[in-house]
């Protein structure tokens, strides 16, 4: 063997090895982001009348994490039974085209906080599609995930059984 063919043997050793490492590296992100949000493919459910249902599991921290809408833009919801309406983090706002209106006090549980009003046009889970619905920007949040608070989930029925949160939306009589 010559000294080139030695040279490109290790370079494709190199290459392989980084591929490898970044293969695994895209299988564990995948594997650690669906143990966050198991709840990325919802199951849904519609019944002839009228009810809507999805069907939640609980991540392993015990906490319901699933993908959903604000204005027909992917976001991912953490429901919040203790929010009394829905928090989005303020840097969304534009990505989600939402207006910014007057500031408001908040108590959270780190304190008490300055957040602005908005108001939702359109937000889903799964097959569940509310209008209108009251929510705040809040600037103090970095992270990318929305806060389903009781604006959004009072319009809900909700079971949890074990593992599983059941909501259901009937029909406005």
């Amino acid at each position: 063997m010559n000294e080139s063919s030695k040279g490109l043997g290790k370079g494709m050793i190199f290459v392989a090895w980084i591929l490898a490492l970044g293969l695994l590296t895209l299988f564990f992100n995948g594997f650690l982001e669906n143990q966050h949000n198991p709840n990325q493919d919802l199951r849904t459910q519609d019944y002839k009348d009228g009810i809507r249902e999805v069907v939640l599991q609980r991540n392993r921290k015990g906490h319901y994490v699933a993908n959903g809408t604000i204005n027909g833009q992917p976001v991912v919801f953490f429901l919040d039974t203790g929010a009394t309406i829905v928090s989005i983090p303020a840097h969304l706002n534009h990505r989600l085209n939402l207006p910014q209106g007057r500031s408001m006090i908040a108590n959270t549980a780190n304190g008490t906080i300055t957040t602005y009003s908005t108001t939702l046009d359109k937000i889903a889970l799964g097959n569940i599609e509310l209008h209108n619905v009251r929510a705040s920007l809040n600037p103090h949040n970095n992270s990318d995930e929305i806060l389903l608070g009781m604006s959004f989930l009072k319009h809900l029925e909700f079971t949890q059984r074990g593992n599983t949160l059941i909501l259901r939306q009937y029909p406005k009589l």
